[in-house]
């Protein structure tokens, strides 16, 4: 099977570069997603498989590095399940396998990816590095076979890799093209296996000097960034040199982060945080995650510079380093005027597409453009003039940023695309060569403009995501580093240079023995960005930077952090030395209960702790005690505590004297089962009278220790009121002075009293009879009792929780959620405090009321996806959930936001219509208006068109009207009138209504009615691809009617302007494949004699230029988009 060609471009789909995937038509350059996460519903078993069979083409050995695999799957389109499983093949010493849905996994495309077919059985940390490509074969022309290819690193977290949206269903499963034949589909994989070197046992400092920086997230952009700076002395002497105080702080003082990140990229041993300096940007965490443009940033940074630079002795600098001039002129040829403006310039963009190299690109650059014919010049006195038109280089600067244009808009797709097309760049860049063509007659020519590369910014993977590293040569001399975020390694020049230039990388073929095509992959990873260093400067700009040039503030903040770092390095180091004691006072009880938490006594992470050395005895830790909190070591008596069944935690008995006299290591063990490094004790102290320490009571086996919270239903108050030693054989009605007085009641006042059992997953807390026995109530040492007044007989207060139990009820299910319109998707708008156990009807009341919205049943919620930081693609059902925590899950996280929408019909209502977004071409205003159609689901198209007829404005009141759907500029259906809408998608097509022109509505016998659509060709990558653009339309062909004939009834309709229509090709299209027409052809002989309503591989092509503006409107309006541009706000 040939793999050398890309599909038909209108098979390319749109990425899902999120985990919870929205579907879109098209796309140049997917992103690879993993299928779990959001996509299926909790883990899924292996289906059965379907009747397949598979081949491996590979040498005859168990381990190639590279092999293809081919798999044929019957019955393909009878397949009744989600996802199928080819068998395994064996690449590179590793089990695969490839993953299919034949559905789409819930997109309306085929998924498919690479699998590790082990993946559950491999040791813990397992990682392999792939470089591979999945196709589907196109049985009819192998040439339209869809391929698609990618890398990646497998891993435990991520073992399938590949597309989402591999290819429309709509084309798949259409017989006419070819991917389904005999309902059998081919599908192929080709793996080469890398070797993988171990990332983390590398030594970055010691084996380079150099540290790398961390990545906090899709940062590596910014990284790559910071290191070329940094990289640059003069720029990093100026940074240091930047006035900041010792009251500054580094996250809102963007030139204090940089000088501190700076620093510690000079000074540290290990890899340097980011943070600070992203904080005083004023990103939030979502923008740190999201991946930009590292062009965008740099600009950005540089003008936040230059500003914070403004009035200080380092102002400048930024234009000093970066900034060029150049000056567009346009030259009148007949007259004698000439317009010139200068402009500055910090970085260049330099043209990739059609260039070889940078001196191509500086070419293309200088090009001049003729200004003549429709496209004259308007000189001031001269009027319309014949002119030339062009830049020229009045100077560049010391540092030359040039960013390669790798990614941009095609306009025929629609979409951004990158261009990993072969481009070269020397190491040496002459720009006064053949005589200074690049410069303007203004230039300085005693400067020599030949420039040094200092580095090359690397992507690699597609336009929608990828990783990004740097190859930097700190001091210009052979020896090059990689910056890969926190990893530096040595690396040779051919690295850096030639393996970045792009275009295609071809792996000898497995078998040479076979007649077998070699594997081409295109290179996905290649510069970007170069930075250059005029020869002249480079003494100046490569300086020295030392302790000197930083400011003596800084020095001492930034050594104090080291130190701070160091001490916890080596605490973390001699950890195993020591335990943490944490001893749990009354006080700490007083101060949390009721505060910080209401369930269980203590948060001992908030408690006071001491770092003990594991062979001191505890008789010694005591003194410690009495020193630390003041309590003399004969007052002290401790507790362990001890994780009950029921996973609450409580005091359960003192220490013996035996155990006191052990070694705190010792001790640890006997409490401490998980044998973490934490011992937790409950410190008792008895205090007298006068509120000083005494000594500890002596304590029976009769003794029983327990907690009392005291509860206040009018003030929802719950708080620690003390402890009590009680007898077993006693009864709580003995001791009910005793907590009336705790409580500051009267001596007779009535109370009731509860016990606190447990709290996960449901409270329990149940009323203690105060007639019966402690022992008998089966309370033991530890155990809580909450105790309240008794509810007053006919009391007319009426509190919201009038007992203990419906108060903890109330603590354990409450929710706080955070509100955001769906509109806003990334901005709280309000918050309310609900119930966990709110049902739907609960919740949707409640934020009506907040809205002031009488209906709450025209409120529609949507989810939050925790993974992705969106919003679920499909919104909550009318009472779809049961309670207010099934709304908040996702998967085994849970959120604390919803999305809502106000909808302007109830939701019940609106779950029984079908809403259509339909576009009306009127029939003689150029012009489209989209309706929304709403009709109930079992409604036909008929309905659709009656209900379209009275919103849209007719040529004549009995004008019939159609439905078509279109995609991709094609006419794949016309609707009939009975087909029920619940199925109609308009999602991903686009759906047209039109009037039926009076021409087809009296068909002769040898009428034909043919598809017309506009097209261009494109020559990409070695091959013609046609490109369908514009409105698609039907033309009535009459027969014998010769194309003059046509093209006349053509330009009429389409009322092209003669000198345009001249210029118009036309063509017979099959399959893709353009057979030119002559003005005398007959034109319905190449049209074959059937209904051709679907028959969209034949039609007749009008090749021109793309003039039209673009519509507004597109086939996916309902889609949000979440990207931001990048901002510093600070």
């Amino acid at each position: 099977m040939t793999l050398m060609t890309p599909p038909p471009l209108d098979q390319q789909q749109q990425p899902q570069p999120q985990p919870q995937p929205q579907p879109q038509p098209q796309q140049e350059d997917d992103e690879m997603l993993v299928p779990n996460t959001d996509l299926l519903e909790g883990p899924q078993p292996m289906e059965a498989q379907a009747e397949t069979t598979s081949t491996v083409e590979a040498q005859a050995v168990d381990d190639p590095p590279s092999a293809r695999f081919t798999w044929t799957i019957d019955n393909f389109s009878r397949l009744n399940i989600k996802k199928l499983y080819s068998d395994v093949f064996l690449v590179g010493g590793y089990k695969w396998r490839i993953l299919v849905f034949p559905k789409g996994n819930n997109v309306d495309h085929l998924s498919m990816y690479l699998d590790v077919a082990d993946s559950t059985n491999l040791p813990y940390g397992w990682s392999r590095y792939a470089q591979f490509s999945l196709s589907v074969i196109n049985q009819i022309h192998n040439k339209y076979s869809i391929r698609k290819e990618t890398q990646h690193q497998f891993n435990a977290r991520e073992s399938d890799w590949g597309f989402t949206s591999f290819m429309p269903l709509g084309e798949l499963y259409d017989p006419g093209r070819g991917y389904l034949v005999n309902d059998t589909c081919i599908v192929e994989a080709d793996v080469a296996v890398r070797r993988v070197v171990d990332y983390w046992s590398h030594d970055s400092k010691k084996e380079t000097g150099f540290v790398g920086l961390k990545n906090q997230g899709a940062t590596c952009y910014m990284n790559s960034l910071l290191q070329t700076l940094y990289h640059i002395p003069y720029f990093r002497k100026n940074v240091y040199h930047m006035p900041t105080t010792e009251n500054d702080m580094p996250t809102g003082s963007i030139p204090l982060a940089l000088q501190s990140l700076f620093y510690k990229l000079q000074y540290s041993d290990t890899s340097v945080a980011t943070k600070e300096l992203t904080k005083s940007f004023g990103w939030d965490t979502y923008d740190s995650f999201m991946q930009h443009d590292v062009q965008e940033l740099n600009r950005v940074l540089s003008e936040k510079l230059e500003d914070k630079m403004k009035g200080t002795v380092v102002e400048g600098t930024i234009q000093q380093l970066f900034e060029g001039h150049h000056m567009n002129y346009i030259e009148c040829i007949n007259v004698d005027y000439k317009s010139t403006r200068k402009e500055s310039f910090y970085d260049l963009q330099l043209d990739v597409k059609g260039c070889r190299d940078v001196y191509a690109s500086f070419d293309k650059y200088v090009e001049v453009e003729r200004l003549e014919g429709d496209n004259k010049y308007h000189a001031e006195r001269y009027g319309l003039q014949d002119a030339r038109k062009g830049v020229l280089f009045i100077d560049f600067p010391p540092v030359l940023q040039l960013q390669l244009k790798r990614f941009e808009y095609d306009f025929m797709r629609d979409t951004m695309v990158k261009i990993n097309d072969r481009y070269e760049f020397p190491l040496e860049l002459d720009l006064d060569r053949e005589n200074g063509k690049y410069l303007s007659p203004d230039a300085d020519k005693t400067v020599r403009n030949l420039y040094i590369l200092h580095s090359v910014l690397v992507h690699s993977g597609g336009v929608h995501g990828g990783h990004y590293y740097a190859y930097i040569r700190p001091t210009l001399s052979d020896q090059w580093f990689k910056f890969d975020d926190e990893r530096v390694t040595k690396e040779d020049v051919k690295r850096a240079l030639e393996e970045q230039y792009g275009g295609e990388e071809e792996l000898p073929p497995a078998n040479p023995g076979f007649n077998n095509s070699p594997f081409k992959f295109t290179k996905y990873s290649n510069a970007y960005m170069l930075v250059y260093i005029r020869e002249s400067d480079k003494e100046k700009i490569i300086c020295n930077v030392d302790e000197k040039d930083i400011a003596e503030h800084l020095r001492i903040r930034l050594k104090k952090e080291q130190e701070e770092k160091e001490q916890k390095r080596k605490e973390k180091a001699e950890a195993h030395l020591y335990t943490i004691i944490k001893v749990a006072r009354n006080e700490d009880l007083i101060e949390q209960i009721g505060r910080d938490i209401y369930f269980d006594l203590v948060d001992h992470d908030k408690v006071h702790s001491f770092r003990i050395q594991k062979q001191i005895s505890f008789n010694l830790f005591k003194e410690e005690v009495a020193k630390e909190l003041g309590i003399p070591v004969q007052f002290q008596r401790f507790w362990l505590w001890a994780k009950r069944q029921n996973h609450t935690y409580r005091p359960n008995r003192p220490l013996t004297p035996q155990e006191e006299a052990q070694s705190v290591g010792q001790l640890r063990e006997v409490s401490n089962k998980a044998n973490n490094a934490e011992l937790k004790l409950f410190l008792e102290v008895e205090l007298g009278q006068d509120l000083q320490p005494v000594p500890p009571p002596e304590r029976t086996k009769e003794d029983i220790l327990l907690f009392f919270k005291l509860y206040d239903p009018s003030k929802e108050e719950l708080r620690y009121v003390g402890r009590l030693f009680v007898k077993g054989s006693g009864k709580p009605v003995e001791i009910l002075p005793k907590l009336n007085e705790m409580a500051g009641f009267s001596a007779d006042e009535e109370i009731e009293l509860y016990e606190e059992i447990k709290f996960e997953p449901t409270i329990m807390c149940e009323r203690i009879d105060k007639k019966v026995t402690f022992r008998a109530s089966q309370l033991e040492d530890g155990d809580i009792v909450c105790f309240q007044k008794s509810p007053q007989v006919g009391s007319s207060d009426q509190c919201r929780y009038p007992d203990v139990p419906s108060f903890l009820d109330y603590v354990h299910n409450r929710q706080v959620v955070r509100f955001r319109s769906l509109e806003k998707p990334k901005e709280d708008e309000f918050c309310l405090e609900l119930s966990k156990l709110h049902d739907y009807d609960d919740v949707v009341e409640r934020v009506a009321q907040h809205l002031g919205l009488d209906d709450p049943s025209k409120i529609r919620l949507t989810s939050h996806n925790c993974y992705s930081q969106q919003p679920k693609p499909q919104p909550i059902k009318y009472r779809g959930v049961e309670h207010l925590s099934d709304m908040l899950v996702h998967y085994n996280q849970t959120s604390d936001i919803l999305y809502y929408e106000v909808l302007d019909i109830p939701l019940p209502e609106l779950q029984g219509l079908k809403t259509l977004k339909v576009a009306f071409h009127h029939s003689t205003k150029d012009e489209v208006v989209i309706h929304t159609i709403r009709l109930p689901k079992q409604s036909t198209v008929g309905d659709v068109i009656n209900d379209l007829k009275t919103k849209v404005e007719l040529s004549h009141p009995n004008a019939e009207l159609r439905l078509l759907e279109v995609f991709y500029h094609k006419i794949y259906k016309i609707f009939p009138l009975s087909e029920k809408i619940e199925n109609i998608n308009d999602q991903y097509w686009t759906l047209r209504a039109e009037e039926v022109p009076e021409e087809e509505k009296n068909l002769g016998p040898h009428d034909r009615l043919i598809h017309v659509y506009h097209f261009m060709k494109d020559t990409a990558q070695n091959q013609v691809q046609v490109q369908n653009f514009g409105e698609p339309f039907f033309l009535v062909i009459r027969e014998g009617e010769t194309l003059a004939e046509v093209k006349e009834r053509i330009q009429k309709k389409l009322q092209v302007p003669d000198e345009e229509f001249s210029k118009w090709k036309f063509a017979f299209l099959s399959l893709g494949r353009p057979d030119y027409l002559q003005d005398s052809d007959i034109v319905s002989s190449r049209f074959q004699r059937r209904d051709v309503y679907g028959a969209w591989e034949q039609y007749l092509g009008l090749e021109h230029t793309d003039n039209a503006p673009k519509r507004s409107y597109a086939a996916n309006q309902n889609r949000h988009t979440f990207e931001k541009p990048v901002k510093i706000y600070n």
